[in-house]
């Protein structure tokens, strides 16, 4: 009979590739799990052995198609079916998390209904990463531990031995998470200004700052086509930068963003293995959060503190 506080790690059919990384990295095998579909595509997941009296921690990203966010959601409710103690969701890539406001007349905030969704499917706490904006955290009423991409970025970056380091974000929304990133380095920002006609589609953008001669790194929480970042990066280099690299965690990369990024004049796009990549590019470099993850998930076996694993600026 397993004891209380047994964990048990099991992946969604999905995030298989990231979730063994993590398990390794933990020192455990991941648990048995099946998923079945019906020929209407209707998903029937059970696990392959017992989670009775266990800490239970399933690894899957809610990235569209929309499947992904369902299985996770039809997981939580097995495993709480199944009498696990305590169900911790790890979601590497938090999907529906760039509405999380109503910035227009008659739309749903797609971010708070998927924190109602993990809450009445019975989860009891959620891991994640780099989320859109920190503030989704309060749209859960159980503990949030929102993992920080710095810990894996900022290694990366000091190995490169950049001089005249500048930071920069690709939208003013995202001045807080380049300032953040840019205390690591004391370094300054820059932010690039820019206007929409249409979601995924730039009317106008411009840079708030001086960009001679440095070697300017793009952060972002995520690409998804490319376009912006892209964009920032032709227009930095036409100001004087010497160099653009752009750093995103998640990488989305839908449409043409291959395209976009290889014809780019980035030096190169550093993201993590949150979700996999569609298609390799000689312009894309990985970096695991397996490890990350892992030892999150044992300070929390442990009662031990997650601030621990963030680098201190």
């Amino acid at each position: 009979m397993a004891s209380l506080n047994t964990v048990k790690i099991f992946s969604g059919s999905q995030s298989t590739y990231l979730a063994e990384k993590i398990a390794h990295h933990y020192g455990k095998n991941l648990g048995g799990y099946t998923l079945r579909k019906f020929s209407d595509g209707e998903l029937s997941p059970s696990y392959e052995e017992s989670v009775r009296g266990c800490d239970v921690f399933l690894i899957h990203s809610t990235n569209p198609p929309a499947d992904n966010l369902m299985e996770l959601l039809l997981m939580v409710d097995a495993a709480r079916r199944a009498s696990a103690h305590y169900v911790t969701v790890v979601i590497p890539y938090f999907g529906y998390a760039r509405q999380d406001r109503k910035d227009k007349p008659r739309v749903a905030i797609a971010a708070k209904l998927v924190a109602n969704m993990l809450a009445a499917a019975g989860a009891d706490r959620l891991m994640t990463i780099d989320l859109h904006a920190g503030q989704i955290q309060g749209f859960f009423d159980f503990p949030v531990d929102h993992l920080e991409g710095t810990s894996v970025f900022v290694p990366y970056i000091r190995n490169l031995n950049l001089d005249n380091l500048l930071i920069a974000s690709p939208d003013v929304g995202g001045a807080a998470r380049a300032r953040t990133f840019a205390k690591h380095f004391n370094a300054d920002i820059v932010l690039c200004d820019k206007h929409r006609k249409r979601a995924n589609e730039i009317a106008s953008m411009q840079v708030i700052g001086d960009v001679e001669g440095a070697n300017v790194v793009l952060v972002d929480d995520l690409i998804d086509t490319g376009g912006t970042l892209c964009k920032a990066a032709e227009i930095i280099l036409e100001k004087g930068a010497k160099s653009v690299r752009a750093i995103c965690t998640h990488p989305v990369m839908s449409g043409k963003a291959h395209d976009n990024i290889t014809n780019s004049v980035l030096e190169e796009l550093v993201v993590s293995d949150t979700m996999p990549l569609r298609q390799l590019s000689p312009k894309v470099k990985v970096l695991t959060v397996a490890d990350l993850f892992a030892k999150a998930i044992g300070r929390i076996r442990d009662h031990e503190s997650i601030s621990s694993l963030f680098i201190n600026s």
